[in-house]
């Protein structure tokens, strides 16, 4: 494959602590190439898989973003903060009852298939054009419209109280940090999201995932040996 030429997807396992486009600016300086870009923002609080388009692979970026993702996560129960994440400060703490396994499972329940999800202050849906996570720096709150989401598949993977371990498998424009924080609401003292991992998008998995380390140790010949070609991406999502 060309250098001059790299028209495809890396699939990436990103790292905590570093934003999507911190990924995209790290790429583009081990391949030495300008038309990089992803496929469905993690925060930096999250790891897991994050699709990686260069060259004419930008030309689907939007077909990638579309698709169902799967995630694996960690609740903590009776901490609210402003950003529904463990990021945020601490806005609210409350009592965590001795809530029954049937509680928790009736919980995720009320949260499975069709329902609207109100997106977070923290988010890069616009507002007259700017992105809600700069008003939020400012401290201000707007109006939002709740968003039409879907949940195909949950599981409640471990409960130790205050914390809860989970996976649930949803539709594109899904808040996994709301998920948290409307489940809290409904077990009735609150929640944020401690931990979060991306494990699937489409029919892509971090099984093909090169590290962010990878990236920056290895020589760029090794990482676009692990491009995947756009024939392949085709043939992988059954298109």
């Amino acid at each position: 494959m060309n250098q001059d030429n790299l028209d495809g997807v890396l699939l990436v396992d990103k790292a905590p602590g570093m934003t999507s486009h911190d990924v995209v600016a790290i790429v583009r300086r081990c391949l030495n190439m300008k038309k990089v870009g992803h496929c469905g923002t993690l925060d930096p609080l999250a790891t897991g898989l994050l699709i990686i388009v260069l060259g004419r692979g930008t030309k689907i970026q939007d077909l990638l973003m579309a698709e169902d993702k799967e995630y694996v996560g960690t609740m903590t129960l009776g901490v609210m903060t402003d950003s529904q994440d463990a990021d945020g400060q601490v806005v609210e703490t409350r009592e965590v009852p001795n809530l029954s396994r049937a509680q928790i499972d009736a919980a995720f329940a009320k949260f499975h298939g069709d329902f609207y999800q109100m997106p977070p202050m923290v988010s890069a849906i616009k507002k007259d054009g700017v992105p809600l996570y700069k008003l939020a720096r400012q401290g201000k709150t707007v109006e939002r419209e709740p968003r039409f989401v879907h949940v195909y598949a949950h599981e409640v993977r471990e409960v130790r109280l205050p914390e809860i371990d989970f996976r649930v498998v949803c539709s594109k424009g899904f808040y996994v940090r709301t998920y948290a924080f409307d489940i809290g609401n409904e077990l009735g003292c609150g929640a944020h999201l401690k931990q979060l991992r991306r494990t699937k998008s489409g029919k892509f998995t971090l099984d093909h995932a090169v590290t962010v380390n990878d990236i920056q140790t290895l020589d760029a010949a090794t990482i676009r040996g692990r491009i995947l070609t756009l024939p392949a991406v085709s043939r992988m999502r059954g298109a």
